[in-house]
């Protein structure tokens, strides 16, 4: 009988949230860089080259992938014969692992969730509690997987009741264009068929956690139903050419996996759960023998790549004018340089607020760009610590006010925009930059320096004033309302040219 201490397990679940925060797994790693190598759109290309190279420094540098470092799941399989030596319950001890590798000084992840989720929203400053799902198993061990999901990819979860004689293909097909690219693609997708809807909901998480297989199983062949499912769906799903970060490309997803249960005869419940370019997740088991010891990858595993920042436009953002900002075309690439505000879903909300009741606003936007970023708060020499885009998308229902009411000039962040955003951009003459998601230690080392210049109280959601040097973006919306999220994908589906279009 294995005698499983408290503080094995609390140290244990600390070293495995710090490790997966810059860790990519291995698996991952081989099957995005084949995915470079045979990726033929350059726009795509250039946004898995920076993801792989952000990976390979967070690996060298133990910093993290994505500045959302992410809610904490722990999945835990408990042997029947297990015996706990501990004053702390189970979701006690996991909480404490995780105030642990959240507040780690070498390397500290940003807390981002919040408390009281329909009221104050008030941040629990270290990232707990933690999302634990306990299952009693045969056995005097315990199995632990620990994940971290940024927002941005759950946010895109997925849930429907079909009918049993629906098809589930059609269902899939029908709803990932529907996602947009705030997922961060190119990722993994996870289905839960079956069993009732947080049944399913479940299965979809617990899917995610496995290794990246698809081309084991392409090379030997389904042998049942599911495998026969994963592989269509991997071909189909790519076939429509979302491609990365939604630019238009091959490979939208790295495999495609599924978990099922039985189902009551009137249902057909399904789930779906995009994993995104930071997919992080680690497995270790505890036999009572001390804490568990997670092996660092070989960095042999990842591709050795250098950012070319020499293809860039370079851009002075102290002295942009609306007229330069007209002759930007969609899918240019720019290396922007000078000062550049931040502020993300608190901060604009509160921004319109005072807007309504006609106060003046703390910072003045006229002419200037907006970064939509909660960054890492820095260690050691950073001045900031990873500082990727957020998605865009949040904040659509800001950016008309913000644009005829403050005078802005343009915006930076993560995934397409909206209709209402495109029009207000058109209408305004302003602009739309893209940074790669999934980059976000790439991203901080342009930022050159960093202070608060407002709402401070906001935390990693106030708005901050960086310097940047050759910070590389693409331009997403032009001044004419163009966007390459419509246009990337629309053309490379024709040129995959594999399946039809889905009619919803």
């Amino acid at each position: 009988m294995a005698t499983i201490r408290q503080e094995d397990f609390i140290q244990s679940i600390a070293d495995a949230f710090q490790y997966i925060s810059y860790y990519h797994p291995a698996d991952y790693i081989k099957a995005l860089a084949a995915a470079y190598e045979r990726e033929q759109s350059p726009a795509a290309r250039d946004a898995i080259a920076q993801i792989l190279i952000n990976s390979r420094m967070c690996a060298e540098g133990h910093r993290p992938i994505c500045q959302d470092t992410g809610i904490a799941v722990v999945f835990l399989k408990v042997g029947m014969n297990a015996r706990w030596d501990a004053s702390l319950s189970v979701q006690q001890m996991v909480d404490e692992g995780v105030r642990r590798a959240y507040n780690n000084p070498d390397n500290k992840l940003r807390a981002s969730v919040l408390l009281d989720p329909a009221g104050a929203r008030t941040n629990s400053k270290d990232n707990t509690p933690a999302v634990v799902h306990t299952e009693i198993v045969p056995g005097d061990h315990v199995e632990v997987i620990c994940a971290a999901k940024g927002g941005g990819s759950e946010n895109k979860s997925k849930f429907y009741a079909l009918n049993p004689s629906d098809s589930i293909v059609d269902w899939v097909l029908k709803t990932v264009p529907t996602m947009g690219a705030g997922w961060c693609p190119p990722g993994i997708l996870g289905l839960g068929i079956g069993g009732t809807p947080e049944k399913a909901m479940l299965l979809a998480k617990e899917s995610l956690m496995a290794p990246v297989d698809i081309h084991e199983l392409i090379a030997r062949g389904p042998k049942n139903r599911i495998e026969e499912l994963r592989l269509e769906l991997y071909e189909k799903v790519n076939a429509l050419g979302i491609g990365a970060q939604g630019l238009g490309g091959l490979t939208t997803v790295l495999d495609v996996k599924i978990l099922d249960y039985p189902t009551h005869a009137a249902s057909l419940p399904v789930a779906m759960i995009p994993n995104c370019a930071a997919t992080r997740h680690a497995h270790f088991h505890l036999d009572g023998s001390g804490p568990a010891k997670l092996d660092p990858p070989s960095l042999e595993d990842w591709p050795k790549l250098a950012y070319d920042a020499g293809k860039g436009r370079r851009v002075n953002l102290d002295t942009v004018t609306r007229e330069e900002v007209a002759g930007w075309q969609p899918g240019d690439v720019l290396l922007l340089n000078g000062k550049l505000l931040t502020g993300r879903d608190a901060a604009h909300k509160r921004m319109v607020d005072m807007l309504n009741k006609g106060e003046k606003l703390p910072v003045d936007f006229t002419d200037r760009f907006i970064y939509y970023v909660g960054p890492v708060d820095p260690v050691r020499d950073e001045v900031v610590g990873p500082a990727g885009p957020t998605t865009a998308t949040r904040m659509d229902k800001f950016t008309r006010q913000m644009l005829e009411q403050t005078g802005l000039l343009g915006m930076v962040g993560k995934a397409e925009r909206g209709p209402a955003a495109i029009e207000a951009i058109r209408d305004n003459r302003a602009v739309y930059l893209m940074a790669v998601g999934g980059a976000a230690y790439l991203v901080s080392k342009a930022i050159r320096g960093a202070r608060v210049a407002a709402f401070d109280d906001l935390g990693m959601e106030a708005i901050y004033e960086f310097e940047v040097k050759d910070m590389p973006v693409t331009v997403a919306v032009d001044s004419k309302g163009t966007s390459v999220h419509q246009t990337g994908p629309l053309e490379w589906q024709a040129r995959i040219g594999k399946i039809p279009v889905v009619k919803g």
